[in-house]
This record gives C-alpha cells, structure tokens and sequence, in this order.
C-alpha cells in the first residue's frame, strides 16, 4: 500500500555533524518518507525544528535541487541576500549550483515543522558557507574544505 505510516518511520536527531558543529542543531528530528515509500530519485523529509535552533549549518549544493515547505510554525530563512520569515503555507527553493548559502532558524518559542525535498545526486557536494566543512553525497563523510577527514 503506497500509504505511509509515519509513525513507524524511523526519526533521525541531530545532523550528524562531527563535534560541536551539531550544537546549533541539536534537537533537530527527521523522518526519511520518501525511503520509507520506496522513493529513490529524490528525498522527502518530515524535520521539526525545536526553539533557538537550526536547520543545518549554512550551505550550498553543487548538484542536487533543494525545496523547503513550511508546515507548522515560523522559520527565518538566513541566506547570502539576507533573513526572511517564512511561515507555514510558504516555500522556499534552492537551485543547485547557486552557491547561495542558506539555512532555516527558529526564533520562536514553539517547534518548527516542515518538509525538506532533494533530488539525491550522487555527485552533489555540499559546502557550508560559514564553516571548515563540506561532504559529498557518495559516501556522506564529512571532511574539511581541504579534502582532510574529521578527527
């Protein structure tokens, strides 16, 4: 049955970020549905976002499209240009390859909740705009700029 039960989804804490890279994001909760369905062309995630944290470190994609759809709550959308408040009904893009740095906070006193959409690219590098961080989507690790692994 193509109905999926999100309770039986498995939830992810946390980014995976090596050390204190994860701080800003502790707490952060997702739900892999597009896995849980089946979907391997491109990812669908159900995230909640707790107060005072966020999404991810700011980032940029070399090869993979990327799609954020608020559902519950209010997030400040922090990018290259600027700060917006996106509330539940709105929706933010990401083209690959802008280099646009961008990530969602959440400055209020209540969880976020929204839906976070890629297209899964092997090839795609993430590069965080802010940080000594980046990782390619073929095997996930998360190296310094220079290439060199995480201790």
């Amino acid at each position: 049955m193509p109905k999926i039960d999100i309770s039986t989804v498995p939830v992810r804490v946390g980014t995976g970020y090596p050390g204190r890279l994860n701080e800003d994001c502790e707490g952060r909760t997702r739900r892999r549905l597009g896995n849980a369905g089946g979907i391997a062309d491109f990812g669908v995630n159900l995230m909640t976002l707790p107060p005072g944290k966020w999404s991810s470190q700011r980032h940029w994609h070399s090869h993979e499209d990327e799609f954020v759809f608020v559902l519950e709550g209010e997030l400040w959308l922090v990018e290259d240009q600027g700060e917006t408040v996106l509330m539940a009904g709105d929706c933010a893009a990401f083209p690959k390859g802008t280099r646009n740095g961008h990530h969602l906070q959440n400055r209020s006193s209540t969880t976020a909740v929204y839906l976070e959409v890629g297209s899964r690219n092997p090839d795609d590098l993430t590069t965080c705009s802010d940080i000594d961080l980046k990782s390619y989507n073929r095997d996930g690790a998360f190296v310094h700029k220079d290439g060199t692994p995480y201790e």
